[in-house]
């Protein structure tokens, strides 16, 4: 990720995610065919550039003679839904603890970090692979999943910014000027470690689609036909001496949102970090 500079980064991961976004938002508008009707007479035709391919399905067929394009595009509603929910709970869940365990310390804190250390040693996608084989791999059940699997980063640096910034000028005056715990939390503590936080939020919503993308692939995300990249990808995956654009394009799709969130990612990090040497 050294091989351009963060402005630049920034800007073609916004192209890219905000691409994938205007996509997903106008799906109804863009897709050329209802993504789940079946022709058994087209089955498995490829791109329009192949042999026997067609501007009709410009992307070719499944092997139920869907659209390919327009699955990939409704698929990009939910790929993008459930890895932003997931990181909102995330982020709140676990930002909420560490602000508690930062601030009020003692039990509290003993309670919070040493269950994030436990927490710690259980494979996130193990952990998601459990509980989703179990209660089914509804949109819901999903989003609580990745989000509960992945609060414990956001725990560890809102309990160490929270440690350091309490001790700050600013804060002591909130305190002494009368302010409770949660006003100088809230008010004072978090918009400081914001930037921080956006940063770690930018680059887990990356993980989480590939998270949502490997639970659908192994059949345990949301169930056929539904069309998700994971799924797509699974039946791309049976076929793929017969009709190898199947997963080709699936896989590219996935490739290139977590592509343009990591960019961001990185590129607000080295943005925002003062202490990165290239900020000259």
């Amino acid at each position: 990720m050294k091989w351009f500079g963060s402005r630049l980064k920034i800007q073609i991961g916004v192209v890219l995610v905000l691409g994938m976004c205007l996509i997903a938002i106008f799906a109804s508008v863009l897709s050329p065919h209802d993504p789940y009707t079946q022709n058994l007479m087209l089955r498995l035709r490829p791109p329009v550039w192949a042999d026997r391919g067609s501007w009709a399905h410009p992307l070719g067929t499944d092997n139920l003679g869907r659209d390919l394009l327009s699955r990939l595009i409704y698929g990009s509603r939910l790929s993008i839904v459930v890895g932003l929910m997931a990181m909102v709970v995330a982020l709140s869940v676990g930002t909420t603890l560490g602000l508690l365990a930062g601030y009020v310390g003692g039990r509290t804190e003993q309670a919070i970090m040493r269950f994030a250390d436990a927490y710690q040693a259980i494979p996130e996608i193990l952990l998601a692979i459990v509980v989703v084989a179990v209660f089914g791999g509804g949109v819901t059940v999903l989003v609580l999943v990745l989000g509960f699997a992945g609060w414990e980063t956001y725990t560890r640096v809102a309990f160490n910014l929270t440690r350091s910034l309490r001790e700050r000028p600013f804060v002591e005056a909130a305190i002494a000027s009368g302010g409770g715990g949660r006003y100088v939390m809230w008010r004072h503590i978090l918009p400081q470690m914001s930037p921080v936080l956006t940063v770690i939020a930018t680059l887990q919503v990356g993980q989480l689609i590939l998270q949502e993308t490997a639970l659908s692939f192994l059949g345990l995300g949301l169930p056929p036909p539904t069309a998700t990249w994971g799924n797509i990808l699974a039946e791309g995956r049976d076929r793929l001496l017969v009709a190898p654009w199947i997963a080709n394009f699936a896989g590219c799709a996935i490739v290139l949102l977590v592509l343009g969130v990591n960019l961001l990612g990185n590129g607000l990090r080295e943005t925002l970090d003062p202490r990165r040497a290239d900020r000259r």
